[in-house]
């Protein structure tokens, strides 16, 4: 006996058309936002990058031979060995050679800055190569997103595409880059400290005061959301510390303290508090009527 294939029904196609289409205008116009809002940051991280880098090597190539003993020192002391030969050769004395010099071992302040500039550049120069890779796979999502015309396979290419994006924590990795920036940046004025020791210490005093005023400031700009989930600012490593948290506070039981996954949660489960919700309601309220300039715009309210 033949297996009979199923019926089709026009009707129910159609309606699942209809169905695919508002899916994938949905998820287009959220993934093309989300990978617009990616690229837009990686091209602006790429252009500061390439001028960083370039303002960094400059100060590398001041540093780096710090580490090496100077060529000229050799000579003048060869020089200087020559002419004591000759004049104790024109006065008949015996010359005495000289004690050789220990080996050559850079200072502290020496090994101090290089390494932390080279840190630092390898760090920027990470950040611009992950930063390219990026952009290439956005532009990979979306050329693959719109491959196939029909509705049912756009949108199933939406989704598949899509959990691959959460399920191998890409925007993880995009928040990864600002961060090898940041550190980058601090590894420089970390070595600019280093360098300016043994040139001039109150100006190495200065850079290391400016050092420390940054840090902070960066400090406070990673744990403030942390405690005001509305806080406006935060830093690459925000999210960080909000795992570690929720880590401590599962391992302590604390029910009542927020478990949400991540900042972005937390937000929105603390904007639905019905604690003060009605208070936000009403801030919202009367600030939609006071932006409304034409009598009409009232009349939802009326209504």
């Amino acid at each position: 006996m033949k297996a009979t294939r199923p019926l089709e029904d026009p009707n129910g196609e159609a309606a699942a058309a209809k169905l695919w289409s508002v899916y994938i205008s949905e998820a287009e116009r959220y993934d093309k936002s989300l990978l617009e809002s990616w690229t837009n940051d990686m091209e602006g991280i790429l252009i500061f990058a390439g001028l960083f880098s370039a303002t960094l090597t400059a100060f590398i190539v001041e540093s780096y031979p710090t580490l090496v003993p100077d060529p000229a020192d050799a000579t003048v002391q060869l020089l200087a060995q020559i002419s004591q030969q000759l004049a104790a050769a024109a006065n008949g004395s015996t010359f005495q050679m000289p004690v050789p010099e220990p080996p050559f071992n850079p200072s502290a302040a020496s090994l101090a800055c290089n390494t932390f500039w080279f840190i630092s550049l390898g760090f920027s120069l990470s950040c611009a190569l992950i930063a390219t890779l990026v952009e290439q796979w956005a532009r990979d999502f979306l050329h693959k997103a719109n491959m196939r015309p029909a509705p049912s396979i756009r949108a199933r290419i939406f989704s598949f595409l899509y959990h691959g994006l959460k399920e191998f924590s890409m925007h993880r990795v995009v928040d990864i880059i600002p961060l090898l920036l940041h550190m980058s940046l601090l590894f420089f004025f970390a070595g600019l400290v280093a360098f300016l020791i043994p040139i001039n210490i109150p100006m190495a005093a200065v850079a290391a005061f400016i050092l420390a005023c940054i840090t902070l400031v960066y400090s406070a700009l990673t744990i403030l959301p942390l405690r005001y989930l509305n806080c406006p600012y935060r830093t690459p490593l925000s999210e960080t510390f909000w795992s570690v948290s929720r880590g401590i506070t599962k391992l302590l039981r604390r029910p009542r303290a927020h478990t949400e996954r991540t900042l972005v949660e937390a937000m929105s489960h603390a904007a639905r508090d019905p604690e003060h919700r009605y208070e936000r309601d009403y801030r919202a309220l009367v600030w939609t009527v006071k932006s409304l300039a034409d009598e009409t715009e009232l009349e939802p309210f009326a209504e």
